[in-house]
């Protein structure tokens, strides 16, 4: 409630939001671009690209005011601000998973994509897209209860992620003396591995799995860390 509130469509905007942005996006690209990008439709390549960012970027913009639009729960006391954060991401991953399922099933059907050619990994990268996006969000939402710069630094970080997360090309385009330095960034290597397991040996993928979830684990430690000292800027005992 706290995020949709309780009129018009509600909670509905769960979905409905990530997946109006999503649509939109991929009736400009169709067109403006030409029909194949990377040797792909250019709708499966815009919704595997976008719908990544998006969980990205909401994860990010709604952790930031999860503490304040929430703080009134702390007067439980078996709620803490891991609970807060951590339900507002799961909130966010949800939304985004169901608008993934609808626009695909309906490039689907349309007959712009065909089914997944490896589930696993396709999972596997959406999973660790969302431990990255998790770990970064809060991190950023508890640095900003500190130190109020983080108020105004945050929307250029947003924006920043639009070339820096790799949504809207393939790693393969970078130069290869670039590649490794680019690919230093976890973002793309989760979007490149969803991309694997969407598309598989059609498209020309890099990633590692394993630096993705390192990246992860050591952002969700840290966001642990900078949550310990949250508390201590809260009134409620």
């Amino acid at each position: 409630m706290t995020r949709f509130g309780r009129k018009g469509l509600g909670f509905l905007w769960l979905i409905g939001e990530p997946l109006l942005f999503c649509l939109g996006v991929i009736v400009l690209w169709t067109a403006l671009k030409p029909a194949y990008e990377h040797g792909i439709r250019i709708g499966p390549f815009v919704m595997t690209g976008y719908m990544c960012l998006l969980l990205l970027r909401h994860c990010i913009q709604y952790s930031s005011g999860a503490l304040i639009g929430n703080s009134g729960l702390l007067y439980h006391k078996k709620i803490t601000v891991y609970h807060i954060f951590f339900a507002r991401n799961v909130l966010e991953f949800a939304g985004a998973t169901a608008a993934f399922i609808i626009v695909y099933t309906m490039l689907f059907l349309m007959g712009q994509v065909g089914v997944p050619s490896d589930v696993l990994k396709l999972y596997g990268g959406w999973l660790l897209l969302a431990w990255l996006s998790m770990g970064f969000a809060v991190t950023i939402a508890a640095l900003g209860v500190e130190f109020e710069i983080m108020e105004r630094l945050t929307p250029v970080m947003t924006y920043a992620l639009i070339p820096l997360s790799g949504a809207f090309f393939m790693a393969s385009v970078v130069p290869a003396q670039w590649r490794d330095l680019f690919l230093l960034i976890p973002f793309p290597n989760t979007i490149e591995m969803v991309r694997a397991g969407v598309f598989g040996e059609f498209v020309e993928t890099h990633y590692s799995a394993s630096y993705a979830l390192m990246c992860g684990t050591v952002m969700n430690l840290i966001a642990l860390i900078l949550l310990a000292r949250v508390k201590h800027h809260m009134d409620v005992e």
